[in-house]
């Protein structure tokens, strides 16, 4: 007797989950794809740099000085005979990660204390909003080089005051997320069974909360890397001989007839913040619950 076969009801296809919906729509969205692009060709240039044969960012040549772009210096000299192509290309190497450092820090500090505000309230969370409100008064520009100015002139002061300029945003971001999450009846159930408040933000709050975080921390992260480099264009960041491209549109910014000083390192920054704004708009789009 011939065995009956019986149609397969269960379906073998991985289930449509939001994220999936969210990634399906990245990969879909041109704009998205040419930022993703532009910022990894930065950062493999950042990365396989001191490997390539190009010159010393730091190596002087005074007898070349200002020479305009040519086959033996693309992007021409600046005032010290230093090629200002490896000084762009070693640029990259500066400026990347600090912007995305700027972010990070910014994001855990900012998640951490507005979460833990917006869980237990009370006096707690009336101080830290507060601060975040003083803070959040002033234009954040003026804020941080006010704080560079105190610390100092170097990338980690920069780093530092940036930092502390834009934690709050991300503090009342998350502070609105755990609010309106915590009375949820997952929530309640997990405190009910004798979870602690560490299990219940962790584990159960967190996770739902962040994705409007993670669109932020895509869309700030163009403006830091060109927060900082006006830091150092006022000379309150990166500090000579460093090839940072704030720093040397500073450097440049005199020498009227040499225009490659300022041109190639600003194209750079606006390279890379046109990347990571297509990049944020993206993410913007695909983890908008209206959107996917």
């Amino acid at each position: 007797m011939a065995v009956s076969e019986f149609p397969q009801t269960a379906s073998t296809q991985p289930a449509d989950t939001p994220l999936r919906r969210s990634i399906r729509s990245l990969r879909r969205n041109p704009i998205t794809m040419v930022g993703l692009f532009i910022i990894l060709f930065w950062a493999a240039a950042a990365i396989i740099a001191p490997y390539t044969p190009i010159q010393d960012p730091l190596a002087q040549t005074i007898v070349d000085r200002l020479q305009p772009p040519s086959e033996k210096y693309w992007f021409g000299t600046d005032e010290l005979g230093r090629d200002v192509f490896s000084r762009v290309v070693y640029g990259a190497r500066i400026s990347l990660p600090i912007g995305f450092v700027v972010i990070l820090f910014a994001l855990t500090l900012g998640s951490l204390v507005g979460a833990s505000a917006g869980y237990f309230g009370g006096t707690y969370d009336l101080l830290i909003m507060r601060l975040a409100d003083i803070t959040l008064a002033f234009p954040s520009i003026v804020l941080a080089l006010a704080i560079a100015a105190v610390l100092g002139p170097s990338i980690t002061n920069a780093l530092i005051a940036m930092v502390l300029v834009w934690w709050p945003e991300y503090a009342r971001l998350m502070r609105s997320q755990v609010l309106s999450i915590k009375n949820n009846e997952y929530v309640m159930a997990t405190i009910a069974l004798g979870g602690s408040n560490a299990r219940v933000l962790i584990f159960h709050i967190l996770p739902n909360a962040f994705a409007p975080i993670l669109v932020k921390a895509s869309l700030d992260a163009g403006s830091a890397i060109l927060n900082i480099a006006a830091l150092s264009f006022i000379g309150l960041g990166a500090v000579p001989p460093t090839p940072e491209w704030g720093a040397m549109i500073s450097a440049g910014r005199y020498q009227f007839y040499s225009w490659w000083l300022t041109t190639f390192p600003g194209l750079a920054i606006l390279m890379v913040v046109l990347g990571y704004n297509f990049l944020g708009e993206g993410v913007r789009d695909a983890f908008d619950p209206r959107m996917v």
